[in-house]
């Protein structure tokens, strides 16, 4: 069964702008099965996975792509990295031709990677200017809904809009079974077992993606830094204590951090930054993109266990952030622009800021219902001379309810 995804859309309009299209993500969140969706009647496929494929690419990447010709849709391009350059170069000749024919420009190439370390950089070197990219996330809550997923906004009229169009609400029970299944298709669409699912997920993860990026001694403290990270997600990231914890230097624990960054297991938020004050604390947090891979990895075995444990709200704001981020994605807007968070050296800390132009939305995020003095900071936020918006507390609550003029308390079911 085929589950549309938000970004589809998105993939489009990028198809009619550029002759190459570049979709990443994580391993298995379903970039070839969206792109075989969209293109797999009209464009020829193969898959680098493929050793016969990928032998004959390394060893001639013009006479590969001789034989198969374009429109084309190249699956795990990082495997061959030299094929990058070759398919810069017929992108230019044919622009060429279609400059001097005065002929309409169509969409050449279609790549897919899971492996973002080689093919941000072959992006750069080869196919700058040339290409559109498209970040893809594991499936959101609209998506297993599958329903039509909004770009959000926290503008309280917008979310009053959905709040009345929208009549479905989530218990606690369900929305912690929710961040308990995670959003891998696999899993959600009952192909798999999740336990294990995600065993082998990570497993795959660090056989293909991690084992050449360390060395292979490294492999097992690997396996205990995912786990250890894991138990750390919605905090601030305190490297020395990380690194302390799994048995490696800063350093190491620095390069980890940036290896799961960039194959989209984690995403590290920032705080939001001014010249007005230098005292923002200038570390980031770090957000699992997939709930249920941090479950996994932190060893909870029911979703009823995760809701009642000490970690049930860390759980509960990851959910929230990563919904936000793959919202983002979804709508090819790039989150590091407008999501960040906020804590001083008082320790005064807001969950979340949603920044748009000189706009600044505060944002707490609550595991219960109707949370008391869950807005005492958002004032914190006035000697930045912005335009501060009414504020949110996005919690269990059944509907849209007024704190007070500057904020309201905003169920779980309407984000995004």
């Amino acid at each position: 069964m085929y589950i549309q995804r938000t970004c589809e859309n998105g993939i489009r309009k990028v198809s009619e702008s550029f002759p190459c299209v570049v979709v990443y993500g994580p391993r298995q969140i379903g970039k070839s099965t969206t792109i075989d969706y969209l293109f797999g009647e009209k464009y020829r496929k193969v898959t680098l996975d493929d050793l016969e494929d990928r032998v004959m690419a390394e060893a001639s990447p013009r006479l590969f792509l001789d034989n198969l010709g374009w429109p084309l849709i190249i699956d795990e391009i990082q495997k061959v990295p030299k094929l990058l350059d070759e398919i810069k170069k017929r992108i230019d000749e044919q622009r060429l031709v279609w400059l001097k024919t005065n002929g309409q420009r169509e969409l050449m190439y279609i790549l897919t990677g899971s492996n973002r370390f080689e093919l941000q950089q072959g992006i750069v070197d080869s196919l700058a200017g040339r290409c559109g990219v498209i970040e893809m996330a594991s499936f959101s809550q609209a998506e297993k809904d599958q329903r039509t997923e909004e770009e959000f906004s926290p503008e309280i009229q917008n979310l009053q809009k959905i709040d009345r169009e929208r009549s479905e609400r989530r218990t606690r029970r369900e929305i912690f079974q929710e961040i308990f299944q995670g959003g891998m298709p696999d899993i959600c669409t009952g192909v798999a077992e999740r336990d294990i699912y995600y065993r082998s997920y990570v497993s795959t993860y660090i056989e293909k993606d991690v084992k050449k990026l360390i060395s292979a001694s490294s492999e097992l403290q690997f396996r205990n830094f995912i786990s250890i990270v894991a138990l750390r997600t919605a905090q601030e990231v305190h490297y020395d204590e990380i690194a302390s914890s799994v048995g490696i230097d800063v350093r190491t624990c620095k390069n980890w951090l940036s290896i799961l960054e960039t194959s989209g297991i984690i995403y590290m938020l920032q705080p939001y930054m001014s010249n007005v004050s230098n005292r923002i604390i200038k570390a980031p947090k770090l957000y699992f993109m997939d709930s249920g891979l941090c479950a996994y990895l932190c060893k909870w075995p029911s979703a009823e266990m995760l809701s009642d444990c000490a970690m049930s709200g860390a759980f509960f704001e990851t959910y929230v952030v990563s919904e936000l981020i793959k919202n983002a994605f979804a709508y090819q807007k790039n989150p590091r622009e407008n999501l960040f968070y906020y804590r001083d050296k008082e320790q005064k800390e807001i969950d979340l800021l949603f920044i748009s132009g000189d706009k600044i939305y505060p944002i707490e995020i609550k595991a219960g219902i109707n949370p008391v003095k869950a807005t005492k900071n958002f004032s914190v936020l006035t000697k930045y001379g912005l335009d501060i918006q009414p504020g949110l507390v996005i919690d269990n609550s059944e509907k849209i309810r007024p704190i007070n003029d500057r904020a309201y308390y905003v169920p779980v079911s309407l984000v995004p």
